[in-house]
């Protein structure tokens, strides 16, 4: 089964697609994608579940909003759409941005949701404030990620995958590529902006998480800190992590088997 929609909200329109059958899992994608991005996951997951994938507000197909003011209704357009598609026992899988999404999806509703995987995210919650044996990696990272997106920018490559995939999968490079340029870049900074100033959440706020809770992160991601996906599972009383080498910020994309296998473990053991 497979169809599409637009969700209507008071200011906009939310589109998303919906495949297979089953259980549902819900896909929220990252500042470089829309639903599009999760073609790898669909056609892997689908076979057992009923998979959503969205394009957050504003960006291609969903409706133009402004930048700035976006990502403040993204966990109230994630309600909406699960409720309109009247799915129960939801597992939710975020990427990069759509953390900022599911996890204050999650911590709103707790009680609706069978689990939830951060891949290569925290979302609101503040890697800065992590504390342990985490925090020299973290420092470390800090001061070297500002370096190394600035030489892959003047090389003309995408901080979102890395260098690894743009050496490697140059055809996964250009289509992650077309993918991203499908939406405005002055709408995308705007959003950037705007998440960046929300991250000021206690990674405390985890232990409210009574769900299994699932972080992902790439060893050489230069956007998020891999050494903080274990000490923000740590936090959660069912949190659990994986760190994926020789990948970058977008695992599931440029490793796709090894992400669905590790999601498929953990949706089995939950």
């Amino acid at each position: 089964m497979k169809r599409s929609g637009f969700l209507k909200r008071p200011n906009c329109s939310i589109y998303y697609e919906v495949m297979g059958e089953g259980p549902a899992i819900v896909f929220a994608h990252g500042l470089g994608g829309n639903q599009l991005s999760w073609w790898q996951q669909l056609a892997h997951f689908s076979a057992r579940h009923t998979c959503v994938a969205f394009a957050h507000r504003g960006f291609t197909p969903s409706s133009a909003v402004a930048g700035a003011a976006a990502p403040d209704a993204y966990a109230d357009d994630l309600a909406a759409l699960i409720d309109e598609l009247k799915l129960r026992d939801v597992r939710l899988v975020a990427q990069s941005m759509g953390g900022w999404t599911c996890m204050e999806y999650a911590l709103r509703n707790p009680g609706t949701l069978r689990s939830l995987v951060m891949a290569s995210t925290s979302g609101a919650l503040d890697f800065r404030q992590l504390q342990g044996p985490a925090r020299p990696e973290i420092a470390g990272w800090l001061e070297q990620a500002p370096k190394t997106i600035a030489d892959l920018h003047a090389r003309d490559v995408l901080s979102a995958h890395g260098e690894r995939m743009a050496r490697e999968q140059p055809a996964a490079a250009v289509l992650y590529r077309q993918i991203s340029q499908l939406t405005p870049p002055d709408f995308k900074a705007g959003v950037r902006a705007r998440i960046f100033q929300m991250r000021t959440q206690p990674p405390e706020l985890l232990a409210k998480l009574t769900l299994p809770v699932l972080f992902v992160g790439g060893d050489e991601d230069c956007v998020f800190p891999s050494a903080a996906a274990p000490a923000f599972a740590a936090l959660a009383p069912k949190g659990r992590s994986v760190r994926v080498p020789n990948a970058g910020h977008s695992v599931y994309f440029e490793r796709p088997a090894e992400f669905n296998r590790i999601v498929d473990e953990f949706h089995s053991a939950t």
